[in-house]
């Protein structure tokens, strides 16, 4: 395997691991994972990088005190007050919310968790176009990849961890250009504003570290892509 593989195959690794802490609750079984010789070498190895170092530490500190049913059922609630529910508190993890503020419109209506499904379920909201837009395109460049969302995972498109999960695969499949033409147009156009708002309602504090974690590898991957 090529260093130029390597490289695109851990940056992958990364792009899953920040998709899987988006995409639900945390589990006993990722916790063991993360808390294992293997996942603790991962987080080490992240740790290096001086930016993100400081998240990554405080991430594998909350892991570790995850050891009860207590504290994971906590934690499960922090993820659902802000990423499922309606609430002054939550937080829209879809990428269509920010972007059809930046272009003019207001943000759509928070969804409910009720998604948007092959069966025919929809999701309610007051900027339906906006969204089944961003949606949409999001579902073509899945198709075209010939993958699709997991049915347990009934989320639209444009969900943070349905769009990380997606740059993991560009990461092997594609140019240093095309990724980074992905990335600053699908996430680095909203993900500032997402992490602004985790860290101003998660009081639990897992999620804004995740957030802040995601954010500023974000900044140091798009320099290595400028790089490449």
């Amino acid at each position: 395997m090529s260093q130029v593989s390597q490289e695109s195959q851990a940056r992958a690794i990364v792009y899953n691991f920040l998709s899987s802490l988006f995409a639900k609750e945390v589990t006993s079984d990722l916790v063991a994972q993360l808390t294992s010789d293997q996942g603790q070498s991962f987080l080490n190895s992240l740790a290096l990088e001086p930016s993100l170092s400081a998240s990554v530490n405080e991430i594998n500190a909350k892991l570790g005190k995850l050891n009860s049913k207590e504290l994971l059922l906590e934690l499960a609630a922090d993820f659902c007050g802000l990423f499922l529910v309606d609430g002054r508190t939550s937080v829209s993890p879809y990428a269509g919310q920010y972007l059809s503020a930046e272009l003019g419109g207001e943000p759509s209506d928070k969804l409910s968790n009720a998604a948007r499904n092959e069966s025919g379920s929809k999701r309610k909201t007051n900027k339906t176009q906006l969204f089944g837009e961003l949606h949409q395109q999001m579902t073509e460049f899945l198709t075209d990849n010939k993958l699709q969302i997991h049915s347990d995972f009934p989320e639209p498109g444009d969900h943070i961890a349905v769009i990380l999960a997606y740059i993991a695969h560009l990461c092997v499949t594609s140019g240093s250009e095309q990724q980074l033409s992905f990335i600053n147009s699908y996430l680095m156009t909203w993900l500032s504003d997402f992490t602004q708002q985790v860290n101003k309602h998660d009081h639990g504090l897992f999620y804004c570290f995740v957030a802040d974690l995601t954010l500023e590898w974000l900044k140091v991957d798009t320099e290595f892509l400028l790089n490449d």
